[in-house]
């Protein structure tokens, strides 16, 4: 083992862990802690878990093949599933896309008292893609080094929030390792459900098995493959376990602070605070229901101003480093599966334009204290188009055609096959639960419909 040589395979697994930490992930990490307190830290970290050996797949994949996973599907698909897939994938980084997006708009807004409203921090966050180019100008180690400053900002500012709050430690050690949810209800089990589909991103998997390919491998050499699929999976485990803790932070915070409050508790804290948001919580006996904008102001409330800036900050760091990775998977995407040759400027102001206009036609016609509905919604689209990556994954990384000595054995096929059946069957229950939840019998018919043929391109790729 050699730390220079682990340091020179170090990034790829960062950019990667981005992904965990987007708005999307830290609404479902707040919401898991004011809905069931410490009880669901444990789903976290198996989800996190099987992430990392997902993510392990689709890195080996790329060092193997020397192509990323777009590639290999545009190989190995007929012309017409080929272009279904990635419809679902482009689909997914929008969704995704929209998320964080949504989230840097939110801390933008509460960063500024309200004076810039959502529609304004979407078209700020739309120079993301500026930044993305001036930096991927210099090379990918320093955008590499960038999005490590980001994830070091979002570890400092929800630590910080952490230290404030001061979490109860021998509960957040027993909500880890004791698999328990004791008096849960549906709430709690769709919540368990939020954070499987949160942290599992599909898009990523695409992500990951192209970031790996820049690094210089000879293929041709067994041993030098073989150690550099060890450096990445390394590297892998330490990016996510920092990824978990930052995670671990959001819940506890909001597990130790609001869990079993009402509006009522809240109200009055934050009208005894002279706060200008106290009528975002009404004064009933309702349980609290928060969002990351609704978080920043009760964190606000409770902990002082310097509280809810610290938490928008971190926010904007998690919203402004996803967006960028978002990009950077519709470019790998899009030039994958379609075998696209164009400037890089074209690409990324192409796929960038793509996901940041429904989410500007979202941002003006929503207001900021409204925006969980859709949040629900975005999460629910991306559980529906994680087997177009689980699926494919799997399958290349056990043909020996394509990975040839590589390829995975018995106990991988057989394990990878469960962790999908049974991580798409968790967000199955999700998308029904949503459904059930609208309450309108055309849309019971049009999910039904769509579903048929869902359920059988599925079986296709299978």
């Amino acid at each position: 083992f050699s730390f220079r040589k682990l340091w020179a395979f170090t990034g790829p697994g960062f950019l990667m862990s981005i992904a965990y930490l987007d708005p999307g992930n830290i609404e479902s990490d707040l919401q898991s802690g004011a809905v069931a307190g410490f009880k669901l830290l444990w789903v976290l970290m198996l989800a996190t878990t099987i992430g990392l050996l997902l993510q392990r797949l689709a890195a080996r994949l790329g060092v193997v093949t020397g192509l990323h996973l777009a590639e290999v599907c545009n190989r190995q698909y007929q012309k017409v599933p080929r272009i279904f897939l990635w419809l679902m994938v482009e689909l997914a980084i929008i969704g995704s896309d929209m998320q964080e997006v949504i989230g840097s708009a939110i801390a933008i807004n509460l960063l500024s008292v309200g004076k810039i409203p959502l529609w304004g921090g979407v078209l700020i966050t739309i120079a993301d893609t500026f930044v993305f180019l001036f930096l991927d100008k210099y090379g990918l180690r320093k955008l590499e080094a960038f999005f490590g400053f980001l994830i070091t900002i979002m570890a400092l500012t929800f630590g910080y929030e952490y230290i404030t709050v001061k979490p109860n430690q021998e509960k957040l050690l027993k909500g880890l390792f004791i698999p328990y949810c004791q008096n849960c209800g549906t709430s709690q089990l769709e919540q368990a459900v939020g954070i499987v589909g949160a942290v599992i991103m599909p898009h990523n998997m695409y992500l990951h098995s192209a970031l790996v390919k820049s690094r210089q491998v000879n293929r041709a050499n067994k041993r030098e493959v073989r150690e550099a699929n060890k450096y990445f999976f390394i590297e892998s485990c330490i990016a996510l376990f920092v990824s978990f803790i930052i995670n671990i932070f959001v819940v506890t915070v909001f597990a130790e602070a609001f869990f079993e409050k009402t509006n009522a508790d809240v109200n009055n804290v934050c009208t005894n605070a002279s706060s200008p948001h106290s009528s975002l919580f009404p004064n009933n006996n309702q349980t609290l229901e928060v969002d990351i904008y609704k978080g920043g102001v009760v964190l606000g409330c409770y902990f002082g101003p310097a509280a809810l800036y610290i938490w928008a900050i971190g926010i904007l760091a998690a919203g402004q480093s996803s967006t960028m990775t978002g990009t950077y998977s519709g470019q790998f995407v899009m030039e994958g599966f379609l075998n696209l040759r164009w400037s890089r400027f074209a690409r990324v102001l192409l796929t960038r334009s793509i996901a940041i206009t429904p989410t500007l036609f979202v941002a003006i016609f929503q207001d900021v204290e409204h925006l969980t509905g859709m949040n629900d919604f975005l999460n629910v689209l991306m559980s529906l188009q994680l087997p177009f990556a689980l699926i494919p994954v799997l399958t290349f990384t056990s043909l020996p055609s394509v990975m040839n000595d590589f390829a995975n054995g018995l106990f991988w096929k057989i394990g990878g096959g469960v962790l999908i059946l049974l991580i798409c069957s968790i967000n199955m229950y999700f998308v029904v639960a949503y459904v059930m939840s609208l309450n309108h019998m055309a849309l019971y018919v049009g999910a039904a419909i769509l579903s048929v043929i869902y359920l059988s391109f599925v079986a296709y790729l299978v």
